[in-house]
């Protein structure tokens, strides 16, 4: 019996826990393979990374390909907004590269599904608010 093997059967029929069965990307412990967790790109990664996974239903509901799609998009945005920043401050910025990369970005948000949803807006009336007054001096003791 090999040492792989061993390590396997454990001795006993039994599988062997793996040392280290998932990677600390995929585990939530590190945001990249490499790089720097703590600057502002990173940060600002992490944000929208969150806010999209949150529109989505969180990242329960979420198949690793769609979490991927969202991490993909996430850097886009990142990246998209340094442009824009250079923009504000009067800097020349490849325009080429910038709208090319805003259409990947609406190209992953239409395959993720996600859609700016209108929220009707429903103003009180007169009416309604002084039934909301008489309601709560109601209610009160």
């Amino acid at each position: 019996m090999s040492a792989t093997e061993m390590a396997v059967d454990g001795g006993e029929g039994q599988r062997a826990r793996a040392k280290r069965p998932r990677s600390a990307v995929t585990s939530g412990r590190k945001l990249f393979v490499e790089g720097d967790p703590n600057s502002a790109w990173a940060r600002r990664y992490h944000d929208l990374v969150g806010g999209h996974v949150s529109d989505l239903g969180g990242r329960e509901v979420l198949s690793a390909a769609q979490l991927s799609l969202v991490r993909r998009a996430s850097a886009i945005e990142a990246e998209l907004e340094q442009m824009e920043g250079r923009l504000s401050m009067g800097e020349k910025v490849d325009l080429d590269v910038f709208t090319r990369s805003a259409s990947h970005l609406r190209r992953i948000f239409e395959t993720l599904g996600i859609e700016r949803q209108a929220r009707a807006i429903v103003a009180p009336t007169v009416a309604g608010y002084v039934a909301t007054l008489v309601e709560g001096k109601a209610g009160s003791p």
